[in-house]
């Protein structure tokens, strides 16, 4: 068994483990936590693939930026508000919409494990030039929409204070 194997193997089972951790877990805080280290290992697979930039995109925006908007989405929400919404009747139709995705991707990965020996990077000159010629204006618009996002839930958060 070679070394990348056993080192996919094992982010693999940081990223699944981490992941149950933030469905299960009751204390919000704790989930965000859990979901920076799922996110964490899905950046350590996208390095065994070669996809340096996918991982340094991981940690920076989903790692980074991501997690701290989590954070002040649980800031900004009051804990009595949580505590009266644990209760939801949606729960059966989850798992089986788990279930079924999960039969789904079972399936892929059986049927279809691809068979290649080579792996290929791509440069990052020819990437950072694509990126700030042809794809712009809708990393522009991403962030208008995310600081809209932010902003609004700030005003939401200060007019429950006023009222």
């Amino acid at each position: 068994m070679s070394i990348s194997l056993i080192v996919f193997y094992l982010l693999g089972a940081m990223c699944l483990g981490s992941a149950v951790g933030v469905v299960v877990s009751r204390n919000v805080v704790h989930a965000a936590l859990l979901l920076l280290v799922s996110l964490m290992g899905v950046a350590g697979l996208y390095l065994l693939l070669l996809a340096e930039f996918l991982a340094l995109v991981q940690v920076l925006i989903y790692g980074g930026a991501i997690t701290i908007v989590v954070l002040f989405v649980i800031m900004l929400t009051r804990v009595h508000e949580v505590r009266a919404a644990r209760g939801n009747s949606q729960w059966p139709m989850a798992v089986v919409a788990s279930l079924f995705v999960f039969g789904l991707m079972a399936t892929a990965m059986v049927e279809g494990i691809p068979n290649h020996t080579t792996r290929h990077s791509v440069d990052f000159s020819d990437l950072g030039e694509s990126l700030f010629t042809q794809w712009a204006v809708p990393f522009e618009v991403a962030s208008l929409v995310l600081l809209v996002a932010l902003i609004g839930a700030i005003v939401i958060a200060r007019e429950r204070e006023e009222g």
